[in-house]
């Protein structure tokens, strides 16, 4: 269903981007970054957080990692990741193939300055074998994110 809500939603928003599925597993930034042909940082990462009562979703380059006095500082609180079980039932994806598009339920995207390195990057596309080839700025308008820089490379 997942992979399903994420064609749905290019096939609706952006009908000239492609969902790349793999033979092979793409489910963490190196085994993404080898099947892709790109370097790792390349890799667009969606972490899933929870901020008070509320679900965010960051989407990083792949060689980078929050920093957390930067974190705290734009949401006011320490970074709380979502436990193995909540991703799925809140995103709609599994870990592996989260990534911003076709959610099951409505979050706030934030998207990393360190994105902008790059003229393309790679999320994932609701599957641990599915990617699409976006320009950061695209991903970021398609989902309604705020930039934002909360990343240490």
């Amino acid at each position: 269903m997942s992979l399903a809500s994420v064609k749905q939603f290019f096939s609706r928003h952006a009908p000239d981007i492609d969902v790349i599925e793999l033979e092979q597993s793409t489910a963490t930034v190196a085994l993404a970054a080898e099947g892709h042909g790109v370097e790792p940082a390349q890799i667009a990462k969606t972490l899933a957080l929870r901020v008070g009562d509320e679900i965010i979703l960051i989407v990083t380059r792949g060689d980078a990692r929050l920093d957390n006095k930067k974190y705290k500082a734009r949401f006011g609180t320490k970074a709380r990741m979502l436990g193995f079980d909540e991703v799925e039932a809140e995103t709609g994806h599994p870990v592996g193939g989260v990534c911003p598009f076709g959610l099951a339920k409505p979050h706030s995207v934030y998207c990393d300055e360190s994105l902008k390195s790059f003229d393309v990057v790679v999320p994932a596309a609701g599957a641990t074998n599915a990617a699409v080839h976006i320009s950061p700025g695209r991903m970021a308008e398609l989902t309604g994110a705020e930039w934002i820089d909360v990343s240490a490379v």
